[in-house]
């Protein structure tokens, strides 16, 4: 598949590429280098990011639907507004990432570092963060209704006014 210019296969060196809008619902991107890359608001529904180089990318307003993101290095990532609904982030690195408002319902984040990261507003209802690293993360007003934090480290977390997994806000 080529989109824009640019080959989209596994092992795709896309470094700053620049794909806003790019439509790569179900791309196979697998170990793909796409630091820095310009990805707002492109449409990876089902796409396979296993292992992908995301570091610093721009994914604001990106549809990440059900995508595979398992151990992606997403670190420094502006994912605000993204829709990562279901997605599996299994052991991905997004310390530092920016998710504000980001929509991460019924996504998988088992083992995930989110160390320093910003998911102020973020849906995180139903997600899987068991033994995820939320240490210095800010969760002001995130949603976590049915959340699964078992085994997370919050250490030092911001919590203010995010709804709980049982419900109750956090004052």
């Amino acid at each position: 598949m080529e989109v824009n210019g640019y080959k989209i296969e596994p092992h795709a060196n896309l470094t700053g590429a620049n794909l806003p809008y790019a439509n790569l619902t179900g791309a196979n991107l697998s170990d793909a280098q796409l630091e820095k890359a310009n990805l707002t608001d492109a449409n990876l529904t089902n796409a396979n990011l296993t292992n992908a180089n995301l570091r610093g990318a721009n994914l604001r307003g990106a549809n990440l639907i059900n995508a595979n993101l398992t151990r992606a290095n997403m670190e420094g990532t502006m994912l605000m507004g993204a829709n990562l609904e279901g997605a599996d982030l299994t052991g991905a690195a997004l310390g530092s990432s920016t998710m504000n408002g980001a929509n991460l319902t019924q996504a998988n984040l088992t083992g995930a570092d989110l160390r320093g990261a910003n998911l102020t507003g973020a849906d995180l209802r139903n997600a899987n963060l068991s033994n995820a690293d939320l240490r210095g993360a800010n969760l002001t007003a995130a949603i976590m209704t049915g959340a699964n934090f078992s085994g997370c480290d919050i250490t030092g977390a911001t919590l203010t006014q995010a709804i709980m997994p049982d419900g109750t806000m956090y004052q």
